[in-house]
């Protein structure tokens, strides 16, 4: 999984989570044996907590196991193996299935529900699977296509505040949030898309 900090917070995160990362690896554990234990607690969480509607504990839950793409990147590091090239492969496959798992475990419980902001939700899914898509698709043309309004780690931000707070019972949050997640995905698609444009 790929989270992203921001300078500023960063040297304090690796200072923090560096002897933990150290204490991983002397009991045998792999980066990627790290991200795939989280990205099992991850779905596993979603899958549970929210089809049956308990959203705010299921966002502690999926929070907490999305740590762990702190501790497999500083396993890497402190190995001096650095990224490998499948583990580079793993990790962005694992990013869809938990980002796809997250709104599939909302959207079980809106269909259950019959409630009508199901529709946004998996627009929602489909779109910012179709933002990775494009990125995938035109670095595999040798085009740079990063960036845009709301890149992943936006987007999940976005979507886990939402989630929980409906949880906290928070009138309207999630529904906010999903339209919010829905419009910035689609404006990202368009960006990626003018950006390829332009480099052909």
């Amino acid at each position: 999984m790929d989270l992203m900090l921001s300078a500023s917070l960063k040297p304090a995160v690796t200072r923090a989570i560096n002897p933990i990362a150290r204490a991983g690896l002397r009991v045998g554990l792999t980066p990627n044996s790290v991200t795939v234990i989280g990205a099992l607690g991850l779905i596993s969480s979603a899958l549970y907590f929210y089809p049956r509607g308990e959203f705010f504990i299921g966002t502690i839950a999926i929070s907490l196991f999305a740590l762990s793409d702190l501790f497999d990147g500083a396993m890497a590091r402190i190995s001096q193996k650095g990224a490998s090239s499948w583990g580079g492969f793993l990790d962005s496959t694992i990013d869809r299935l938990t980002d796809s798992a997250i709104l599939v475990g909302v959207a079980i419980y809106l269909i259950d529900e019959n409630d009508r902001i199901t529709a946004v939700v998996l627009g929602a899914l489909v779109l910012g699977s179709l933002v990775s898509y494009i990125r995938a698709k035109a670095e595999s043309m040798q085009i740079e296509c990063s960036g845009g309004i709301a890149e992943r780690t936006e987007r999940l931000i976005i979507a886990l505040t939402a989630i929980g707070f409906e949880g906290l019972g928070i009138p309207y949050s999630l529904a906010i949030g999903m339209w919010l997640l829905l419009i910035l995905a689609a404006v990202t698609v368009i960006q990626r898309i003018l950006i390829v444009k332009a480099a052909l």
